[in-house]
């Protein structure tokens, strides 16, 4: 079985030349679709940052540059995966404190009820999808939000 739960893939939280200035303004506009689509509480605004600025998720492969950001599930009404094509990438700091700033090209944002240990295989996961030369070029291709799932499920499956 799969370490991901393929069904928190949705059209709904696939978005496309999201515009963001940096990851303050990329998680603040995150927290109010999150919110008005009953994903998070209002609490997972601040809980992000916090987590974010303490433990970075800025991770550059050697064909695409991501973000993974989650969060703790106390902040979560329903589980999701969230996949955001910033229009401009949006730096994050490297995670573990390695690579210096990461202009993420792709952002997953991870809301899992799981706690630390399904978290970390999830991102494990995730990590060996982007390890991949096709697989990455697959992903870049999408332009619509149901090609986007579809390819996601493929891969992570």
């Amino acid at each position: 079985m799969s370490t991901v739960d393929t069904s928190l893939f949705t059209p709904e939280l696939v978005f496309f030349d999201f515009e963001a200035s940096d990851r303050v303004d990329f998680f603040t506009k995150m927290s109010q679709i999150l919110m008005d689509k009953g994903y998070v509480k209002e609490s997972w605004l601040d809980a992000i940052m916090t987590r974010e600025k303490n433990y970075p998720t800025g991770l550059a492969f050697e064909h695409i540059s991501v973000a993974l950001p989650h969060v703790d599930p106390e902040h979560l009404v329903k589980p999701y995966i969230a996949v955001i094509k910033p229009k401009e990438p949006v730096i994050f700091e490297g995670m573990a404190g390695i690579g210096g700033d990461i202009p993420a090209e792709l952002i997953v944002n991870l809301g899992l009820l799981a706690h630390a240990e399904g978290q970390v295989a999830v991102l494990q996961a995730l990590m060996g999808v982007f390890m991949e030369e096709d697989t990455v070029a697959d992903i870049r291709a999408q332009t619509t939000p149901e090609g986007m799932v579809d390819t996601m499920k493929k891969y992570c499956a």
